[in-house]
């Protein structure tokens, strides 16, 4: 097939670009493809004719788009509107990469693919617009604590605050799977292939809290977990603008009733990933 990855140097769509074996794939930046712009990914549709568009394109600094929320409900929103739309028109198979931030983090259990979204920032509102315009054809992708080895994830700003002495201090109520961009990419695949379409949850199996991940993260690479410390989220000093919710696990209920093997413990990528990284 012939796929379109919006955001091309997002940590997603490099993840995708390494895994592709099967297919021709297109990954355009920002500069090349302006999502928002209907003439421009019109054009752009018509002189590639996409198979799958995969919208990577997001702006996903939470606390930012809770001071600008006009920016992020046009670029996490609205502008998915645009690509569906024309996605129709050339019979594009359109996949929209969603978020655990739908929802209001107050389920004790596993958020389900049927429970009904609740979210509390307005990144949240902006993902779940982009949901709700991306149409029933669509296939949607939900995942969660997402980190790679490209710079601008958790993972990396927890290695760097490692390198630095001291105690670091982690909350320990919010909860969630870490998940790493290629074990994603792999099912991205493997769901498009399939042709399916609908709502699925993909995350590496394993939940923690940010508390227990960091000390994971120290211990993999010979740092001292003593010297992370466990607060509540209300401790953090200064507050967060934007809220996020306590419970972020996702289950991957969908996956299982459609026969995909689900994601492997994010402990193994994880030390992949140190390894690629070379402090592990």
């Amino acid at each position: 097939m012939k796929i379109v990855v919006t955001g091309g140097q997002g940590q997603l769509a490099l993840a995708l670009k390494r895994r592709n074996k099967n297919h021709q794939l297109l990954a355009p930046d920002r500069k090349t493809l302006d999502i928002s712009l209907p003439s421009e990914v019109e054009k752009f549709f018509q002189e590639e004719q996409p198979d799958v568009v995969i919208n990577c394109r997001s702006w996903t600094n939470v606390d930012a788009c809770e001071t600008n929320p006009k920016k992020a409900l046009a670029v996490n929103g609205e502008a998915v509107g645009t690509i569906a739309k024309i996605s129709e028109i050339f019979e594009t198979q359109l996949v929209q990469i969603s978020t655990d931030y739908v929802f209001d983090g107050k389920k004790k259990t596993p958020y389900l693919e049927t429970d009904k979204p609740n979210p509390l920032s307005v990144y949240g509102e902006s993902k779940l617009l982009g949901e709700h315009l991306a149409g029933d054809r669509s296939l949607i992708v939900r995942t969660s604590w997402l980190m790679s080895a490209k710079e601008g994830n958790m993972l990396q700003a927890i290695l760097g605050l490692l390198s630095k002495p001291g105690e670091l201090k982690f909350v320990d109520d919010q909860i969630g799977c870490p998940t790493f961009a290629e074990d994603l990419a792999d099912q991205i695949f493997n769901l498009i292939e399939a042709r399916i379409n609908g709502i699925f949850h993909v995350t590496n199996a394993d939940s923690v809290s940010w508390f227990e991940f960091a000390k994971e993260v120290a211990r993999e690479t010979g740092n001292d977990p003593t010297r992370i410390i466990p607060i509540s989220t209300s401790e953090l000093n200064p507050p967060r603008p934007a809220k996020r919710p306590s419970n972020s696990v996702l289950s991957n209920q969908a996956l299982n009733q459609n026969g995909f093997l689900p994601l492997r413990s994010h402990t193994f990528p994880l030390i992949d990933t140190l390894k690629e990284l070379g402090v592990r």
